[in-house]
């Protein structure tokens, strides 16, 4: 491994535990400034305030949130783009380009590939052209899998999920992110069928605190790496304490009764 890729993804890692808390906030793109996504800056700061080891943002947004103050967090240049306005919102088109992410500052990117879509192979194209130029760069790329098509009755089926992350790895990703399958023993099988870091997504926003944090104990336990989650941490009513409550979990391997103890001890 390059130098550069190892000091940047110590920058996203925490180097100790091997695993990650990454919070995407490219959400504006998708549907707009929703709840959370108003006060940029502000959202940051609360996330990284509370543990988050990296925020994830598409390029024109790290001049509205570099803070100058508080505690560092890495950030991730998001380089995938579609709107909910859109009639093919799961077409996924590049944005950006590692350079970009060069220039910010960056210590990764990000490309999102919906398997199963018409534009599948414009979208696997792209990922396997960003981890090529990433390379030569070592700059750490985190591909989000996911598996939405006509023909797809199950995103979150273990074979569909075991499959979505290994063509990232094949395509050359150095971290995966995909759906939780919804079991340890689920998750456990797609983490062995990859040699890099596995991270769960949120998905929609939960309404269970509970739920998210036994989700988190239990991919982390599956062998996952981390999280990779946004709406369910940053539409939070107090994100920085929950982000508390999921470092306990990731980083001190804390049991779900203790993190929501600290969660709501802190009310």
């Amino acid at each position: 491994m390059l130098l550069g890729k190892a000091v940047r993804l110590e920058r996203i890692f925490n180097r100790n535990t091997g695993r990650t808390i990454i919070v995407p906030m490219d959400h504006g793109v998708s549907v707009g400034p929703i709840g959370g996504m108003v006060d940029f800056k502000g959202s940051v700061n609360r996330v990284a305030e509370g543990g988050a080891n990296a925020v994830l943002m598409h390029k024109g947004m790290p001049r509205c949130t570099h803070r100058g103050y508080g505690k560092d967090v890495g950030l991730i240049v998001h380089l995938s783009a579609s709107t909910s306005l859109s009639p093919f919102p799961n077409a996924k088109t590049l944005v950006g380009t590692v350079e970009d992410a060069l220039r910010l500052g960056a210590d990764g990117v990000s490309v999102h590939v919906n398997l199963g879509d018409v534009s599948e192979r414009e979208m696997l194209r792209d990922l396997g052209e960003v981890t090529s130029r990433a390379a030569e760069w070592g700059m750490p790329v985190l591909a989000m899998m996911y598996a939405r098509g006509a023909h797809i009755p199950d995103e979150y089926d273990a074979d569909v999920v075991c499959h979505a992350a290994r063509v990232a790895v094949e395509l050359g990703a150095d971290v995966v992110k995909v759906p939780y399958p919804g079991s340890l023993e689920d998750f456990a099988r797609v983490v062995e069928a990859c040699c890099v870091p596995v991270l769960i997504a949120g998905g929609p926003r939960m309404d269970s605190e509970r739920d998210l944090l036994t989700m988190v104990h239990d991919a982390c336990l599956a062998g996952g790496a981390g999280l990779s989650i946004g709406r369910n941490v940053f539409q939070h009513e107090r994100p920085e304490v929950l982000m508390k409550a999921l470092a306990r979990i990731v980083h001190d391997e804390w049991d779900v009764e203790r993190a929501l103890e600290l969660l709501h001890g802190a009310e």
